[in-house]
């Protein structure tokens, strides 16, 4: 008989916290988890580190350099600094190469904290340089990142505005190769974890960046699923419904109501207005990732002027609204009125699967009918 034990964790210092981290896992991933911010471009949760973007160096002592930390494995008794004169060189260095492709006046203005999207810019800057018409603004892990090294007092690289054509050939988001830095990540998610490969690098505007690999994206085989906007740092890919929707106020978690898997949604609300749908890196049914119909169906379900809000009830010739109430006890009375062929039942994939289970098992035993159809059936 064989015994299952835990595996033992890893107990390291990171910037001087007692950090715990798991068999295999990355001083990165380790960090994250603890809330301690590493910047980190090219790096994201579940897809393979490419280590390209420099920023995540950090120092470990009796190393005599530092290393990436998206691609150094935790070990126990691990003492890691995480900032020092030596690091935030290295950090800006690497910072600026990645500066000189993307613009960057919005991120040594002086007034980058109070603008806001549509607010009128008071610097001599081109209206592609500013951050008020950038929809990624105060959204940005290139800002985040920026702000953490701190450019003051710098000179940034000159950036030479790409003008490719914005690309919007996708119903649910747009691309912007000018705002490209890349990254790399939106190939890693559609190829490791969507299985899609749509994407590779291809000729654009004179440079090689991460586009469809055959025409369009639908020609390519893209999804629509949103994850390579999920994981883009940038401005670059951004959902066309809501790009200039800015920052939410608050956010809520909640189950996508599309069909009985149970993934998890985080959804972003201005008042009581859904402006932004992703999924719940945490939800245990999906793990960060939505079908299309999740990702950018809720608010256009949810606020449509022709959804049912209250139950209807046929009087005459017209539908009139009634109280549950009424509309059940009508039912109720009406279903005994019909027995074996002369009933049907009809389930929903917005229900769960125990739900359905039920349902079926009302049409066979109680209204003694096999007839049952569903309305996603293949």
């Amino acid at each position: 008989m064989t015994t299952l034990t835990k595996s033992a964790s890893v107990l390291m210092s990171v910037g001087g916290r007692a950090v715990e981290a798991k068999p295999g896992q990355t001083i990165l991933d380790a960090a994250r988890q603890a809330g301690i911010y590493i910047p980190a471009l090219c790096a994201h949760p579940g897809l393979e580190p490419s280590g390209t973007c420099n920023l995540c160096v950090v120092e470990v002592a009796g190393r005599p350099e530092p290393v990436k930390a998206c691609l150094t494995e935790a070990t126990d008794g691990m003492v890691i600094n995480i900032d020092s004169p030596s690091l935030r060189e290295a950090r800006l260095a690497a910072l600026k190469k990645i500066l000189a492709q993307h613009p960057n006046a919005c991120l040594t203005c002086w007034r980058k904290v109070h603008c806001k999207p549509f607010d009128i810019c008071l610097r001599n800057v081109r209206v592609t340089e500013r951050c008020v018409t950038c929809p990624k603004n105060q959204r940005c892990e290139l800002q985040k990142a920026a702000d953490y090294i701190g450019l003051e007092g710098e000179t940034v690289p000159g950036y030479k505005y790409r003008g490719i054509i914005l690309e919007k050939d996708s119903p649910f988001f747009d691309r912007d190769y000018n705002l490209c830095i890349d990254c790399g990540l939106c190939m890693a998610v559609c190829s490791q974890v969507r299985g899609a490969a749509a994407l590779e690098r291809v000729p654009r505007g004179g440079y090689k960046l991460p586009g469809p690999k055959n025409g369009t994206l639908i020609e390519s085989g893209c999804q629509s699923c949103g994850a390579c906007v999920d994981v883009c740092p940038v401005g670059a890919l951004t959902d066309s419904g809501s790009k200039w929707e800015g920052v939410a106020e608050r956010s809520v978690k909640t189950i996508c109501p599309y069909c009985g898997v149970g993934c998890q949604l985080i959804l972003e609300l201005k008042g009581d207005r859904i402006i932004r749908t992703r999924p719940d890196p945490e939800g245990p049914a999906n793990r960060g990732q939505a079908c299309v119909k999740g990702r950018y169906g809720i608010a256009e379900f949810v606020h449509s002027p022709e959804r049912l809000t209250k139950p209807l009830v046929r009087k005459g010739e017209e539908f009139v609204e009634t109280t549950w109430d009424e509309a059940l006890a009508l039912i109720a009375e009406k279903l005994g009125q019909y027995k074996g062929d002369q009933f049907a039942m009809v389930t929903s994939a917005k229900c769960t699967n125990e739900d359905n289970y039920v349902m079926q098992k009302f049409a066979r035993v109680v209204m003694q009918t096999n007839n049952v159809d569903h309305c996603a059936r293949l």
